[in-house]
């Protein structure tokens, strides 16, 4: 490798770093989970189908559950992704569509009255998403908008209050806690860890709700850069349909990359800014690995340094006021 910084920095071994991740599949579940197999959420993205795959690698097929868990807003190619990679690795899957749980907790009708705040004619026959400000447009704060979309097709953009943007996230996190209650039922049932599939971006950067996606057993992942997910799939043998889907949250109506709600760059330059934010890489070396300026580069690593001092709330346990002591250590 050439002593220019590069993206090559983050290529890995990939059969090697399979059989380290699958050899500690095995050792969490049998010496500190004390479980037989895993459960996972199959949502179709690549991150979820190489946290499947690995699982199999690790303990074979039939001590892996899959979850197909759409709504009436994902994504159309959701079940048939998802269910594409299930029957790739042999994986026994159940189908539960979560869209009457939502409607019985009042999610939709919540996420309506929040948009409507600001686009008053919105109802369900719209569309809609949430995007953040770009590196940009950063000067020391991220600001968020609606964009909503009319029956005939016409696009709105409405800069969102504070308070109207806690409650469209508040309501929309009802779709990652509904999910993973069902990981956890089947956990139970089976005897079973739930695994979680966030890469080491999502991870590092707080992009998980808390007891929704968030909350696991084993985080398989948790470690990789998002370009090192793709050069396992790859080793693994994940669809290749699955491996060209670009990322994305399908979480709204609308169709959302990761980039436009939450990451200030696509996740290919976010992945090298990370990288050299951790190991101390000068600025005007990692612009010319990524193609930004070396500004931009210095925005994006303010954006890191803040989203991990905002979201350290949700890496943390619950907080007791006094040591339990014949708990700790066991």
């Amino acid at each position: 490798m050439s002593d220019k910084f590069s993206r090559d920095v983050l290529k890995i071994d990939a059969e090697a770093e399979s059989d380290r991740i699958c050899a500690r599949i095995r050792e969490l579940l049998a010496h500190t989970l004390h479980r037989r197999g895993i459960v996972i959420g199959l949502s179709g993205g690549i991150d979820s189908s190489v946290t499947a795959a690995l699982a199999v690698r690790a303990l074979g097929a039939k001590r892996v559950f899959g979850l197909l868990m759409p709504e009436r807003e994902s994504s159309p190619d959701t079940l048939q992704l998802s269910g594409e990679v299930a029957r790739s690795f042999g994986i026994d899957t159940v189908l539960a569509d979560i869209t009457q749980m939502l409607e019985a907790v009042g999610f939709y009708q919540s996420y309506q009255a929040a948009v409507r705040n600001v686009v008053p004619e919105f109802n369900s026959q719209w569309k809609s998403k949430l995007v953040s400000s770009g590196h940009d447009e950063w000067n020391g704060f991220t600001f968020f908008s609606v964009v909503a979309q009319s029956p005939s097709g016409e696009m709105v953009r409405v800069r969102l209050p504070h308070r109207t943007y806690l409650e469209i996230v508040a309501a929309t996190n009802f779709k990652q806690r509904i999910r993973k209650m069902i990981e956890y039922y089947h956990a139970d049932r089976l005897h079973f860890a739930v695994a979680g599939t966030p890469n080491r971006l999502e991870y590092d950067q707080g992009f998980f709700v808390k007891n929704g996606d968030g909350s696991a057993d084993i985080k398989p992942i948790a470690h990789l850069y998002k370009s090192q997910i793709y050069q396992l799939a790859e080793f693994l043998g994940v669809p290749e349909i699955v491996r060209k889907r670009p990322p994305t949250t399908d979480t709204y109506s609308l169709g959302q990359g990761q980039d436009e709600f939450y990451f200030s760059v696509p996740v290919e330059q976010l992945d090298i800014c990370l990288y050299a934010r951790n190991h101390g890489i000068a600025a005007e070396e990692v612009a010319q690995a990524t193609h930004l300026t070396t500004d931009a580069v210095q925005r994006v690593w303010q954006d890191i340094d803040r989203k991990r001092r905002t979201t350290r709330y949700l890496h943390l346990p619950p907080q007791l006021v006094s040591d339990v002591s014949e708990i700790e250590g066991l």
